[in-house]
C-alpha cells in the first residue's frame, strides 16, 4: 500500500486547514485510547482465493503532544496546530486464517492439512493529526503514522506455510486515518473514524505480500484545555492569510539541487516464486523459508523550490545499481529465457515533493523508468513507474545535511529498502 500511502501524505498533507486556533495559554501533553474493529484486505484476485477469515482487531494508546500558539512555532502554525504523537498498537490478527487449494494458479504446490493463521502484533510508531475542518465543539483531521512492528507468527513451513503477508518478525508499518472529534468537556473528546494500516517489511525478506487492513475506530481522547473555553473554537481566519505569507519567507533562495547517495537491501520475488509454484515437493528447497538478501546502491539529484517553510517540490533524477542482476540472468535461463537482455543499472526521472516538520520530513516522489531491464519474469509483479516515500532528518551544524530511510515501491508492492544521505546546494 505505498502508493496509497503517497497520495494520501502528498494530498492531504497539501490542504490548509479552514481555520487556525486562537488559544489562551494551556497544557501540551495528552493522550488517546482507541479500539479498531476490522477486516484484512485481499488487493487482487489471488488473494482472495486464499484468504479465509479476515477478522482483526487492535487496540492502542498513544501519548500526544499538542503545540499551543503562545509557543510562537512557525510550523505549528503553518500546519493550524497538529497533534503529534507516540503511540503502542497491538493487532489482535490470529483470527485471520489463510490456505490454498490444489488449484491450477499454485501449479506444485501441495495443499496441506490445516488453516495458516496470521500473527498477532505489536507496534511502536509516530503520529501526526492535522485538523482541516473544526467548530468550537468539532473537528476533523487526517492521521498519518509510521513505524516498526513486531509480529508473533510468521511465514514457516512447519505450521503457517500459507501466510503469504508476513514473512520476517519485524515489519515496517504505515497507517491512515480520518478521525472525528466530538468535545465533551473541557478536556475530554470522543473520538471517531475510519483509519486503514500497512505492515510489510519492505521486500527485505519473503514473503512480503503485506498484511492490510481496513475498519472503524472508536476512542476517547485527553487534551490540554486552555482557560478561556472560546478559544477551544479553530476560528480566526483572519490569521490564515498572514500564515501563509510569513510561511514563504524563511529562506533567501528557495531553489536548490538535492544531492543524495543511498543503499539498499531486498529480497528477489523471483526467488520466491520459483521456489513455492514451480520447485517440486521432493525438492530440497520446496516453499523454502530461507532467502538470500542482495544490496543495491542509488544515487539522485534533485531540482527542487521549497515555496513554503513546509513544502517543497521539484523533479529528480534516480540511478540504482543492482547487484542482484547476475542472480536474475540465471533465473531466466534456467526457465529456458536466455535471449532477454540484463542490466544492472536502473535509470528514472522523478516528481518528488517534500513536507518538513522543524528538521523532519517526509519524502514521496513518483517516478517512470527510462531504462531497466532486470528480468523478463520481473514484469509480472514491476510496471514502468515506481514510487518512493520516505523520512528525512536535517542536521543544519552539517550544512543541511540529511539522513533518511525510503522503501521503493513498484504499483504497491516493495521493491527494496534504502538508507539515504542527502546534500542540499543553494541555486541562487
Amino acid at each position: 500500500m505505498i502508493n496509497l500511502f503517497c497520495l494520501i501524505a502528498t494530498a492531504l498533507a497539501m490542504a490548509s486547514p479552514h481555520e487556525t486556533p486562537d488559544s489562551a495559554p494551556g497544557g501540551h501533553f495528552g493522550y488517546n485510547i482507541s479500539v479498531t474493529p476490522g477486516r484484512q484486505v485481499a488487493l487482487d484476485k489471488y488473494t482472495k482465493m486464499w484468504l479465509k477469515n479476515t477478522a482483526t482487531m487492535s487496540v492502542g494508546a498513544e501519548l500526544t503532544y499538542n503545540p499551543q500558539p503562545e509557543d510562537n512555532d512557525p510550523f505549528a502554525s503553518d500546519y493550524g496546530y497538529p497533534q503529534l504523537a507516540v503511540g503502542l498498537k497491538y493487532d489482535f490478527n490470529h483470527g485471520t486464517t489463510m490456505h490454498r487449494k490444489q488449484e491450477p494458479p499454485w501449479q506444485l504446490i501441495d495443499e496441506v492439512d490445516y488453516d495458516s493463521h496470521l500473527g498477532n502484533a505489536l507496534t511502536l510508531y509516530g503520529g501526526f493529526s492535522r485538523p482541516f475542518v473544526s467548530s468550537a465543539n468539532w473537528k476533523l483531521s487526517y492521521v498519518l503514522r509510521t513505524g516498526f512492528s513486531y509480529s508473533s507468527h510468521i511465514y514457516n513451513t512447519v505450521n503457517c506455510i500459507d501466510n503469504e503477508f508476513i514473512g520476517s518478525h519485524v515489519s515496517i508499518y504505515f497507517g491512515a486515518a480520518l478521525v472525528a472529534s466530538l468535545r465533551l468537556s473541557e478536556h475530554w473528546n470522543l473520538l471517531g473514524g475510519l483509519e486503514f494500516r500497512h505492515h510489510s517489511n519492505g521486500a527485505l525478506y519473503r514473503p512480503n505480500k503485506g498484511e492490510n487492513a481496513l475498519g472503524p475506530t472508536i476512542g476517547i481522547g485527553y487534551t490540554p484545555a486552555p482557560s478561556s473555553p472560546h478559544s477551544r473554537s479553530y476560528g480566526n481566519t483572519g490569521k490564515h492569510a498572514q500564515r501563509d505569507a510569513n510561511s514563504q519567507q524563511h529562506v533567501s533562495s528557495p531553489l536548490y539541487l538535492n544531492l543524495g547517495v543511498g543503499v539498499g537491501a531486498k529480497t528477489l520475488n523471483d526467488e520466491w516464486q520459483r521456489t513455492q509454484f514451480r520447485t517440486p515437493p521432493d525438492a530440497p528447497d520446496y516453499r523454502t523459508d530461507h532467502f538470500r538478501v542482495y544490496a543495491a546502491y542509488m544515487a539522485q539529484a534533485d531540482v527542487m523550490y521549497r515555496y513554503a517553510r513546509r513544502w517543497a517540490s521539484g523533479i529528480g533524477l534516480d540511478l540504482l545499481y543492482g547487484t542482484y542482476w547476475k542472480r536474475e540472468r540465471q533465473l531466466d535461463e534456467m526457465d529456458g529465457e536466455p535471449n532477454y537482455p540484463h542490466s544492472p543499472w536502473s535509470v528514472g526521472v522523478a516528481a518528488k515533493h517534500e513536507a518538513f516538520w522543524h528538521n523532519l520530513s517526509l519524502a514521496v516522489s513518483l517516478g517512470v523508468y527510462l531504462h531497466r531491464q532486470i528480468s523478463e519474469k520481473a514484469k509480472v509483479v514491476e510496471t514502468p513507474y515506481y514510487e518512493r516515500v520516505g523520512v528525512r532528518y536535517r542536521f543544519p551544524q552539517w550544512g543541511g545535511l540529511t539522513v533518511g530511510a525510503n522503501v521503493k515501491a513498484h504499483k504497491t508492492k516493495a521493491d527494496l529498502t534504502e538508507i539515504t544521505i542527502g546534500f542540499p546546494i543553494s541555486l541562487k
